[in-house]
């Protein structure tokens, strides 16, 4: 079966290739730098940036794929007023059973059911379903994804939204041609020290951000067996550079506004050797039978077009505490969420806050901190009630769930997204990105520009609310 996942994407490979016109989407090295091509907009496309479809009073959703985060999406969508699941989709049977029992439990009716090789194409010719919601391996996202707003979908997609420029490409341009938003479901973003952080930094707590840092830091050794056929220790055996970087780069890049009025200019990365990697995969398959190329540590440095710089990090065979090592410095304070929560602020006295002795030198007490971190709590998560709705229903401390229900908020208002197609094609890109510098011996990347051109035509990132 795992072999027919491969086969699959193979088949709908020609899809994305249709969309992205071969090798128009390349590079080519120019003073000392690798320069990626960024093509001009086809005559029947129109810019996504700010887009707001109609308004949908019931948003049906189709799930495809149930496997590891499937069965929780479907779960959580339980909870959600203004959504209906109207079809279950995965290659096993078995798993769409599975699923059809969550919605027993809760009371709701049971949704049509696909399985097979075909099964997401028959889910997507429904009539009835607005929305697909993807959780399938990486190297189906965006084909799907593609097949999907062909057939008239929005779509929202696992990280990363795509493995290739040219998969970036083929979401961008697709989304901007079928005008169906394509979101990446980043729930990083949703977290509620980094949400809590973003309305801090718009509030001008932090003064001017000049630097970011976020990574994914997470010892897979006790989930390898989970991934099914193997094939996410197959991708790390199989490639350098960041693989999984949409966790660590969308919070910062939100705060820093990229794309929406700044934007990543150059990348530079650098991985350490396989040594755990090597000895991981040797434990695994036999000693030699495979050369495992990610580096134990991947890091990436990027400057902005405005001069800020952004560090990320990828490791996944190291024993390590977990971290996505959220962190942003301004020019009146400092934010840090790993190993421990806290803030360092040398501004102005806080509005309607007391905190005293503000000095940026060291943290602030503890409690100065969680006084502030309510005072600032980001909009979204006050209204009605959602932050203590999202930790009853979960899904990673409840940041799962807020990122699901802002989904359905915005399509059920015909509101913007608080993430955008270009968000998914930026934040995704680094997989590519960061194994071509690497391969030409950490070459400075430029980078391409998504929105073609458009990047500063927002001022600043806004989560849209009804009036």
């Amino acid at each position: 079966m795992f072999k027919f996942r491969f086969i699959l994407a193979a088949s709908l490979a020609a899809v994305v290739l249709s969309c992205s016109g071969g090798n128009e989407y390349g590079y080519k090295i120019k003073d000392n730098k690798i320069v990626y091509n960024t093509p001009p907009r086809p005559a029947d496309q129109q810019s996504m940036l700010g887009f707001a479809c109609d308004p949908i009073e019931n948003v049906r959703v189709g799930f495809i794929g149930l496997g590891m985060r499937g069965p929780g999406a479907v779960e959580r969508f339980c909870y959600l007023e203004d959504a209906t699941i109207v079809a279950l989709c995965d290659l096993y049977p078995e798993r769409v059973e599975d699923a059809q029992k969550i919605l027993d439990s809760h009371g709701v009716p049971r949704a049509a059911e696909y399985s097979g090789e075909d099964g997401y194409k028959e889910l997507c010719a429904r009539e009835d379903i607005d929305l697909v919601y993807l959780a399938v391996p990486w190297q189906l996202h965006t084909p799907i994804a593609v097949y999907a707003m062909e057939h008239g979908k929005h779509v929202a997609i696992e990280v990363p939204a795509a493995t290739s420029i040219e998969e970036c490409w083929a979401l961008v341009n697709t989304s901007e041609r079928t005008r169906k938003h394509c979101m990446m479901l980043e729930n990083c973003c949703y977290d509620f020290f980094e949400l809590t952080c973003l309305n801090m930094i718009q509030q001008g707590l932090f003064g001017e951000i000049v630097h970011a840092e976020g990574s994914y830091c997470h010892n897979l050794d006790p989930y390898w067996d989970r991934y099914q056929g193997d094939w996410r220790m197959i991708y790390n055996r199989e490639h350098h550079g960041d693989v999984y970087p949409t966790h660590g780069i969308g919070p910062i890049c939100q705060d820093l506004n990229i794309h929406r009025g700044d934007k990543m200019d150059i990348l530079v990365s650098m991985d350490s050797g396989a040594f755990k990697g090597q000895e991981t995969a040797d434990a695994r398959y036999g000693k030699g039978t495979y050369t495992y190329a990610n580096g134990d540590n991947t890091s990436t440095l990027i400057r902005t077009r405005k001069g800020k710089t952004l560090l990320v990090e990828h490791g996944v065979v190291t024993p390590r505490p977990y971290s996505r090592m959220y962190q942003v410095t301004g020019t009146e304070g400092f934010a840090n969420k790993y190993p421990n929560e806290g803030l360092a602020l040398g501004g102005e006295p806080l509005k309607d806050v007391d905190v005293e002795d503000l000095d940026a030198e060291e943290y602030m007490s503890d409690a100065a901190r969680d006084a502030l971190m309510e005072a600032y709590q980001h909009p979204i998560t006050r209204e009605g009630g959602l932050a203590e709705k999202a930790k009853e229903v979960g899904g990673h401390g409840g940041m799962d769930f807020i990122m699901d229900y802002r989904l359905i908020y915005c399509l059920h208002n015909g509101l913007p997204l608080d993430q955008d197609v270009y968000d998914a094609a930026e934040w995704s890109s680094l997989v590519e990105l960061t194994e071509v510098s690497i391969n030409h011996g950490s070459m400075p990347v430029v980078m391409p520009d998504f929105t073609r051109g458009e990047w500063n035509k927002i001022d600043g990132l806004t989560f849209a609310l009804k009036k």
